[in-house]
């Protein structure tokens, strides 16, 4: 068996780091407060190692670190940006969604555009309403950008290892709550989680559960308490958004015949929604019952604790959702 260490899921980030800016001197690393470990502790020891002139702290401006992510890399850089929240999409708009999306194919793709920008996303014990939003949708919408989510710290560090040799810019959405949630990491400098590529979590044969991120575990946790009234859900984790690793979510809903979408983002035109339609278009005639969806409330976040877990899928709201989803 491979060796693995235990680490926090953002300490697994740093590994991916660490092993390839020692193989690669054209990765560096910015972004507000990265020179002393990031807001999360991602990029913890970095500047020790290689340095300010590779590890560079950034003023409080989203998009001049978007804009300088786009021109480093079609300089032949490899830049690693951390926008702190991905909230903060919207203020580097243009440099994301336009340039760095958009500048490979309007130079017939004979250009460089190597790129990953961190987001960490989602809920965060009363963070608020600027701070805690899931903004992975917005990568879906531009062509030329690859998305993804890892929901366990073997993951984090293996697509960040997959980002880093993507010749195309990825957005990795870090997820607040996994944050230093420790997991067990392959030790191999060159372990990787391919792009594209999901995974099933459970096997099972009632449902489909299609999921990502925040809502792998309570997913997971929803499968075992209905394992026992008979109910045997299969859980996939999608980790990418962009591209959907469509073979297997297929293959998966033609043999449960059903399906279910569960992530912390907002219903209305979520992520959700893509994946809804797509399996309706694909497998309809599979389906003996209509693609159900649980999601976040359409709602700003509250800053109170309480008040934002309910707005955010339970445990319990996908218990309800799948018995609806099979028993009808």
């Amino acid at each position: 068996m491979a060796d693995t260490n235990s680490v926090t899921y953002n300490a697994a980030m740093g590994q991916a780091l660490v092993s390839a800016m020692r193989k690669d001197d054209s990765i560096f690393v910015l972004g507000q407060g990265v020179a002393t470990g990031g807001w999360f502790g991602a990029e913890k020891g970095l500047a020790d190692e290689f340095g300010t002139d590779r590890v560079i702290d950034s003023n409080i401006s989203e998009a001049f670190e978007a804009g300088l992510a786009a021109g480093a890399a079609i300089a032949g850089m490899k830049p690693v940006i951390n926008m702190g929240f991905g909230d903060f999409a919207l203020i580097a708009g243009d440099e994301i969604f336009h340039k760095l999306a958009k500048w490979r194919y309007m130079h017939g793709l004979n250009v460089p555009m190597s790129a990953v920008v961190i987001f960490p996303i989602g809920t965060m014990n009363g963070a608020g309403p600027e701070h805690s939003s899931c903004t992975e949708v917005l990568g879906m919408h531009f062509p030329g950008l690859k998305v993804v989510v890892p929901s366990t710290a073997a993951d984090a560090k293996g697509l960040m290892c997959a980002a880093l040799r993507e010749p195309n810019p990825v957005l990795f959405h870090s997820v607040n709550t996994l944050s230093f949630q420790r997991g067990d990491v392959p030790a191999d400098d060159d372990y990787f989680v391919p792009i594209g590529k999901g995974c099933v979590r459970r096997a099972g044969t009632s449902a489909t559960v299609l999921t990502y991120g925040s809502m792998v575990s309570p997913s997971l946790q929803a499968a075992e308490q209905l394992a026992l009234e008979g109910i045997d859900l299969e859980v996939i984790d999608l980790r990418s958004l962009v591209p959907i690793d469509w073979p297997l979510v297929l293959e998966s809903v033609r043999r449960t015949n059903r399906a279910m979408v569960v992530h912390e983002a907002m219903k209305t035109a979520g992520p959700g929604a893509e994946i809804a339609a797509h399996i309706q278009e694909q497998a309809f005639f599979d389906l003996e019952s209509p693609v159900l969806r649980v999601a976040g409330k359409d709602v700003p976040l509250p800053q109170h604790g309480y008040l934002e877990s309910l707005c955010i899928p339970s445990t319990a709201e996908i218990v309800a959702a799948a018995r609806q989803l099979c028993l009808g």
